[in-house]
């Protein structure tokens, strides 16, 4: 009987244990939208505007301890153009980055990119495709 208690004790203790997770939601801090990446994979040369045959860049911004999956959602208009996603573990502030490039070039019109953690939005942006005049 002795040793079913210490059993039992140990059983519990370990699953009380594993509802204590480590695993922390990430803090998102911004999302940036821009032309090119740093080498921090934070965005450089901030924009909405972009040429059809630019890649568009966004760096979604972390601070902390977390990990989790950070996704993107690239639209154009009503339509779903990609939709990456990453597992990420950080231990501080941290740059999740993503791009988008159409070797044909993009149609003119508004454009929009909405982040997720865990698969919550989390913020949208939308920038716009124009030609050159």
């Amino acid at each position: 009987m002795r040793s079913f208690n210490i059993h039992l004790i140990l059983v519990v203790s370990l699953a009380s244990l594993a509802g204590c997770s480590s695993h922390k939601p990430l803090q998102v801090t911004g999302i940036q939208l821009g032309r090119s990446l740093n080498a921090d994979n934070t965005v450089a040369g901030h924009t909405t505007r972009y040429s059809p045959h630019d890649t568009i860049h966004v760096s979604v911004l972390t601070a902390g301890v977390g990990s989790g999956t950070i996704s993107v959602r690239w639209m154009y208009g009503p339509r779903v153009l990609d939709e990456p996603k990453k597992q990420v573990s950080y231990t501080d502030v941290a740059a999740t980055d993503f791009s988008l490039q159409s070797p044909a070039g993009f149609p003119e019109g508004e454009y929009s990119v909405e982040a997720f953690v865990d698969g919550q939005s989390v913020g949208k942006r939308t920038f716009h495709i124009e030609s050159a005049r």
